[in-house]
């Protein structure tokens, strides 16, 4: 058998530009957290109440929620490379007004400006991952999300760290600046050049053709003239040969809007939990009477729980289909997190965040896949608004548990947890369900 042939020039850049941009969702995810464990502080500093830092907290989500519309001009103007790698270099610099900031007002101020910049990124690096995933010609850009996770316990960990040596937040903050604003430089020279559409001019490979000559799918099954899949009498069909149904129906004969609406609740459910995570975690664990190190580890065991259940989500979602992943799910998040709450402790507060954050893992992308799979509607529309009812949810959620945590407690604010844990289970029923989709 001869040798295998050495990679090509093309094949070591692609491996070269997806080893870039996962280090730019790295370090993406590293740089906010970094932040998160040093909350309870920032707060006693502050000496403010649960609702009004719950306000300030709010800022981050409306600038990113704003900021989000003006991400593509950017991208087209100046490259998602350069966007996304250059934009971190000035996150990090926006998160050093942080320990500088007078009041509250002057807090959700900084955040406002760090979500901004943060949304913008998202968004570059996403876009160039996916030119990426298209010289790979296969889905990449999962595993990319995983190392945006990863990126985050990082980040928590060193946040934790700090705060246990009692780091002064300025000089935490500006090590953090430091490191990611480097790492970014350098990944910068080795992602992808040229215009955005680069990759889209490949000549793409001729269709194959059934036993009589017609047009067919790589599988082999009838296609049209430029190899979209149809039935045996020519209608529209799935990959696999099966029928599509017509548009505007679907097995569960509900209107499209009202889909839409339940598949937004279902993402902003996802951001429920999620916020739970990471803006309430180390003050819950601070009402424990932890320390100031154990206390950023809420954030932590959440984002390590959730990084788990990300990378091995695809797999165990192509077994059992997204609607039973998410309602078994849902029911593990409201199950840990009411157990945690029901037999305050430490330990089992840790323990709650880790089920939530399992649980929740593979909600908002099922949500956004389904949404994107909804007929008569126009292409990306589902997306699209489940995406901003999603970015809504991360606005809402601070106010919300804040309100609660001051007008109750901060445990009774938490049982939010349990809630959407709950509505997760009720609403996974509008989720696609096939295996592999």
């Amino acid at each position: 058998m001869p040798a295998a042939a050495p990679p090509s020039a093309p094949a070591r850049h692609a491996r070269q530009a997806r080893a870039a941009v996962a280090v730019l969702f790295l370090t993406n995810g590293a740089v906010f957290f970094n932040v998160v464990p040093r909350y309870p502080q920032i707060k006693a500093e502050l000496g403010v109440s649960n609702a009004v830092f719950g306000g300030a907290v709010a800022g981050y989500s409306i600038g990113a929620l704003l900021a989000g519309l003006l991400a593509g001009v950017f991208v087209r103007r100046f490259g998602s490379a350069r966007v996304a790698a250059f934009g971190i270099v000035i996150t990090t610099l926006a998160t050093l007004a942080i320990p500088f900031a007078p009041n509250w007002i002057a807090f959700g101020a900084a955040l406002f400006v760090v979500g901004a910049l943060d949304a913008v990124v998202d968004v570059a690096q996403n876009a160039h991952g996916l030119r990426v995933q298209r010289l790979y010609q296969r889905s990449i850009l999962n595993s990319l999300h995983g190392v945006w996770s990863i990126g985050a316990v990082l980040g928590g960990l060193m946040g934790a760290a700090a705060a246990g040596l009692r780091l002064p937040l300025a000089l935490h903050l500006g090590i953090s600046a430091a490191l990611f604003s480097v790492v970014a430089v350098v990944a910068y020279r080795f992602l992808l050049p040229g215009p955005e559409d680069a990759e889209r001019t490949a000549p793409a490979t001729a269709h194959p053709a059934t036993a009589d000559g017609h047009p067919a799918t790589a599988d082999g099954h009838p296609a049209t003239a430029d190899g979209h899949p149809v039935t045996a009498d020519g209608h529209p069909a799935t990959a696999g040969g099966d029928p599509v149904a017509p548009a505007g129906r679907r097995s569960f004969a509900r209107p499209a809007v009202w889909m839409l609406a339940a598949l937004g609740l279902l993402a902003a459910c996802g951001a429920l939990v999620e916020d739970a995570g990471a803006s309430w975690g180390a003050l819950y664990l601070t009402g424990l009477h932890a320390d100031a190190a154990t206390a950023g580890l809420a954030v932590v065991a959440f984002q390590t729980a959730m990084t788990i259940g990300r990378l091995s989500g695809d797999r165990v979602v192509d077994r059992f289909g997204q609607r039973t992943v998410t309602r078994v799910g849902g029911l593990l998040a409201a199950a840990g997190m009411g157990a945690a709450l029901a037999v305050p402790s430490v330990p089992s507060a840790l323990a709650g965040f880790v089920l939530a954050g399992l649980g929740t893992a593979t909600l908002v992308p099922a949500a956004m896949h389904s949404a994107d799979e909804l007929p008569g509607l126009p292409s990306g529309t589902g997306l699209t608004v489940v995406s901003w009812l999603l970015r809504g949810g991360f606005l809402l959620s601070p106010l919300l548990v804040g309100f609660v945590a001051d007008l109750v407690s901060l445990r009774a604010g938490l049982l939010s947890v349990v809630l959407a844990g709950l509505l997760t289970f009720v609403l996974a029923r509008v989720l696609v369900n096939d295996p592999g989709r």
